[in-house]
């Protein structure tokens, strides 16, 4: 896709492409059946300058529009769609990172730029899901540390992430207004974490973390107190059309496989692609891939010039997943029975996409959104 895109980041999109086909895309059926990330894939993407998007300079990251940074979701999520998440959460993560202490700061950057360190984001609770003004988890003031105690679940990244940002009540009175963020090392004593087994995403992993009475210094505090929910709010306006675009990146190279089968596979005497119930098929989802891709960039370009665009991300957080599920199942129906075995990826990104519909807010969750962007607050429903 050229439209709206600038010439420097048409050459971007080429290099990025080029990267993922060449050191990402192979080996992806392996790893997909993995239980982590490689870390030499991890210093690869760091070596392209993928993991140091939107961190400082002097700590070796680089500042990039948001726009080339949906490129490279996009792109990364063609070649292998467990990949993306690092990369996403480095620099949504990052930034919340940047509201520490310098010597916070200091510590973690030069590591996550280079590959050698992951950030997880836990908000999710048990019975707290969307509702981050609801959350249980505690941070008491003890001195110049906080002392956390509660439990976050399906946390993306959980078992591998070295460090996580957490999001949890200093005071409980005041709702969203009570909660705070802080960076907490994964490697404590107090610290335990437990995976949950998936359908999809093996690479990535969920787990639950389990907090108790896990002291963390002031210095690791996000921001001032009660600003935690603000802060997470902002971030996800964001993430979540980069996670659209990662779903479109999974649809899209399983539609240009099912294309490449269609037009091989005999059946009848003829090319199955010469078969009307294949080729709209085929017509249907590269309609839906280009609509679900402008969406996404017309968002991310609205986030470069600084114009507000919290219903058109969450549109394209409801949308593309549902995009993606519908494509990559109709091109693993065109493959047919082969298509349902683990010979072809189609069936593993089919396992893998289904659970965006619900990662950072289910599509009921945007649509309220939505509607509350587009009617005004006094008619949301209840």
């Amino acid at each position: 896709m050229s439209f709206g895109f600038t010439e420097a980041q048409e050459m971007f999109r080429r290099e990025i492409r080029n990267f993922a086909k060449k050191e990402l895309a192979p080996g992806a059926k392996e790893r997909a059946k993995m239980d982590h990330i490689p870390p030499d894939v991890l210093k690869r993407m760091a070596g392209m300058g993928l993991m140091g998007f939107n961190i400082p300079e002097k700590y070796g990251g680089q500042t990039v529009d948001w726009v080339t940074l949906g490129i490279s979701c996009e792109e990364v999520g063609e070649a292998d769609f467990n990949l993306v998440l690092p990369l996403t959460l480095s620099s949504g993560i990052g930034m919340a990172v940047k509201m520490a202490a310098e010597e916070v700061q200091a510590e973690w950057f030069p590591p996550i730029v280079a590959g050698e360190a992951l950030l997880c984001l836990a908000t999710t609770e048990p019975g707290v899901g969307s509702d981050v003004a609801n959350l249980s988890c505690r941070a008491v003031k003890d001195g110049k540390n906080y002392v956390l105690s509660g439990e976050k679940t399906s946390v993306s990244l959980g078992m591998q992430a070295d460090a996580c940002v957490v999001f949890a009540k200093t005071d409980p009175t005041k709702g969203a207004r009570g909660v705070t963020a802080f960076l907490v090392p994964l490697n404590q004593e107090r610290v335990s974490r437990s995976r949950i087994p998936d359908m999809g995403c093996k690479p990535v992993g969920r787990c639950s973390i389990f907090l108790d009475n896990v002291a963390v210094p002031e210095s690791h505090r996000l921001g001032g107190e009660g600003e935690g929910f603000y802060l997470v709010m902002s971030q996800f306006d964001t993430i979540r059309v980069l996670l659209a675009l990662m779903c479109m990146g999974a649809a899209q190279v399983s539609l240009d496989e099912a294309i490449a089968y269609a037009k091989q596979r005999m059946a009848f005497g003829r090319p199955i692609a010469k078969f009307e119930g294949v080729s709209f098929k085929i017509a249907e989802a590269a309609t839906m891939i280009e609509a679900g891709r402008l969406l996404c960039y017309k968002a991310l370009s609205m986030k470069d010039q600084g114009v507000r665009h919290v219903k058109e991300s969450a549109m394209c957080k409801w949308l593309c997943p549902v995009i993606a599920v519908d494509v990559i199942h109709n091109c693993l129906l065109i493959h047919g029975q082969i298509g349902y075995s683990e010979e072809y990826q189609v069936e593993q990104r089919l396992r893998d996409v289904i659970g965006f519909e619900m990662a950072d807010g289910t599509a009921d969750i945007m649509k309220v959104i939505v509607s509350r962007e587009i009617l005004g607050r006094e008619f949301l429903p209840y």
